[in-house]
Order: C-alpha cells, then structure tokens, then sequence
C-alpha cells in the first residue's frame, strides 16, 4: 500500500505564553498524542513526544532555547516515540524498562496490538478499522521503516519530585491506573494539571495489560480533591475543573 506524502508532519498551537500544544495530525486518533511543550525562565519541559514517525526535535527547533527535560507521562508508545532525541529523560521507575525497550516496532495494529488488544480497544469505544496508525508518511519514510528507539534516562521521577523551570514549578503526581507508573504534573500556583493518559476527555482505557482498576478508581478519587483550573491531558482537548469531575465521576459511577 502506497500513502501519500506529508510535506510537514506536526502541527501545533499556542495556548498561552508558555504552553505550545503540538501533535501528529497523520496519526489515527486513538493513537495521535497531545505533546506540550512548556517553556520557563531557566528550564523548559517536553511532555511526551507522540509516536516518533518524524524527528520531535527538528520541530521544536524554534521553541526550544533553553534547557529542555523530555517527561513521559507513561510508557505506552503513543506517548514516547521521540524521548530517545533527548539528553535529559524523567520518567517514573515503574515503567522505566518500557521507554529503554519500546515495544512498538510497527505501524500495523495487528502486529503491535495482537486481536485480543484490538478487540479490547474497539470494546472501550475505539475504532481501528485502519490498516496502518498513519494515514501518510514523512518524506523519504517507507511503512516498513518505523522504529522506536528506547531512550536514556537522565531522571526517575515519582510522588513529590519537583521540575523547577525558574518561574514555575511542577510537582510530579502519582496517578496509577492506566498503567502503573502514570504520573500528572501538577502546578498548584494556577491549577494547571498535565494528566497524561490519567485522565482525559475521551473512552479511558483500563483493560490493558498493565492496567489496574482498583489503582485507577483511587486515581480518580484523588483528582476530584484538586483544586483544578485547566487539564491537559495526553489526549483530546483540555478541559476545565467541571469536566474533570464529570470525567471522574462517571468513572466511578461505571466502575464501582
């Protein structure tokens, strides 16, 4: 099969003076990640960096002026394909082995996920009738190209850990469920919340093999007692303090 050709391969936007939201809009939805960048006085934050089809680094060539920490939220491979282009690498410890050795090695779903993986997706309310995770390519990438390259990382992160960029300070959230070292980072001062795949407003996944409903329903728990202004999650819009209640609860309403 012959895709066509994307001349750029990211898109992105600006959600204030800090936060550029970037994504892959050539990535099917279920696996099209948000990657955000947060720049600070001293120190600036990548967090996740989506499937890694095209180099992250290039794109964020004229954002990036400063030291830069690449922060995965997880490490499903929707979230950590460009980690590897990085000096600085955090991630929590229980998923550490994951980002040095990624498991997604090909863009068809079927040898990524297996049946039973794709039928647990399109159970959660995911389609993926596509044949590949990308509807175009890169120049001068073929399909049988794509690799993930694990990553080296420089931090290990969890409950408490603090990423001081100079003007701002995110704390590092413990938000197990969806996978088991999921984190958040939490900026207490203006109420913003990076959930990574913890929460967002779109089907929740957790079926997985790593996932855990019991962690994931005291994740829930624990946000609604944040004093939210803004989520950003790794997937689909942000979304405000209402919402994230209205997320969170039906959650809990469906799973307890």
């Amino acid at each position: 099969m012959t895709l066509p050709i994307a001349d750029r391969w990211f898109d992105r936007r600006t959600v204030d003076d800090a936060v550029t939201l970037l994504w892959e809009p050539y990535v099917i939805s279920l696996m099209q990640c948000n990657i955000w960048h947060v720049a600070g006085r001293d120190h600036d934050l990548v967090i996740d960096t989506g499937m890694g089809v095209a180099r992250l680094t290039d794109e964020l060539a004229d954002l990036v002026d400063k030291p830069v920490t690449a922060v995965a939220t997880h490490s499903h491979g929707d979230h950590i394909g460009s980690h590897h282009e990085f000096s600085d690498v955090a991630i929590h410890p229980a998923e550490a082995a994951d980002l040095e050795s990624p498991y997604m090695q090909s863009l068809d779903p079927l040898i990524a996920f297996g049946e039973a993986g794709i039928a647990s997706l399109e159970a959660a309310g995911y389609s993926l009738d596509a044949e590949h995770f990308v509807t175009a390519l890169p120049t001068g990438m073929g399909l049988d190209d794509f690799r993930q390259h694990g990553a080296t990382i420089t931090r290990s992160i969890d409950e408490g850990d603090v990423f001081d960029l100079g003007d701002r300070h995110f704390e590092v959230l413990h938000l197990p469920g969806h996978s088991p070292g999921s984190i958040g980072l939490w900026e207490e001062s203006t109420g913003t919340l990076f959930s990574g795949d913890a929460i967002y407003d779109g089907p929740l996944l957790d079926e997985a093999s790593d996932s855990n409903i019991a962690d994931y329903c005291a994740t829930m728990e624990r946000l609604l007692t944040l004093p939210v202004t803004v989520v950003h999650g790794g997937h689909d819009p942000s979304f405000g303090r209402a919402r994230m209640h209205e997320i969170a609860r039906s959650y809990l309403q469906r799973r307890s």
